[in-house]
């Protein structure tokens, strides 16, 4: 499915998404919380020795009871849901640098998406930030364009792989369109 179409004499630079290190580090809560359950039932089985009143209670969560596997089941399903919901979004949230224009592309749950673009002639200024230690190292950061007009945008781009390289491929195609209307 295509988001956008090419004008006549356009082509991709390139297409950005965010670093991996971003994606693994939205990934790693539900990979805790998938583990949650394989210790709750010891857990409760050592206060359940500390009373004797506790134990027909507590020992309703154990492997051999279906409610709590089926607890246990919904429970891995709406974690995989959730973590997937965060891959889509990795893989489809999206920067197209074209020869002309910056097209965003965000996805909004699994079923909702947002196409946006602006012309290269209207960017103002192009700023990159890198916070953190783990940015600095891995090298990413975000990008912020910020567009001319009255209904002044910012496309605003997170977790980045080289944002100083993006910032100066931007402004490089930019310059390289005011040569192609100004020779």
């Amino acid at each position: 499915m295509e988001e956008f179409q090419l004008d006549q004499g356009e082509r991709v630079t390139r297409t950005v998404r965010k670093h991996w290190f971003v994606l693994v580090t939205s990934l790693i809560p539900f990979l805790l919380l998938a583990w949650l359950p394989t210790f709750v039932p010891a857990l409760l089985m050592k206060f359940a020795a500390a009373s004797p009143d506790a134990v027909s209670l507590f020992g309703a969560f154990t492997a051999e009871n279906p409610w709590f596997r089926m607890f246990l089941g919904l429970w891995w399903v709406f974690l995989w849901i959730g973590s997937f919901n965060i891959f889509t979004q990795y893989y489809l949230n999206h920067w197209v640098i074209t020869t002309n224009r910056i097209v965003r592309v965000r996805q909004h749950g699994f079923f909702n998406r947002e196409v946006s673009s602006f012309l290269l002639s209207r960017v103002q200024d192009v700023t990159t930030d890198v916070n953190g230690i783990f940015a600095d190292l891995l090298g990413y950061g975000s990008v912020r364009v910020q567009t001319a007009g009255t209904e002044s945008k910012d496309f605003v781009i997170d977790g980045v792989d080289n944002p100083t390289g993006m910032r100066d491929l931007i402004m490089s195609e930019i310059a390289e369109l005011q040569h192609r209307k100004n020779p």
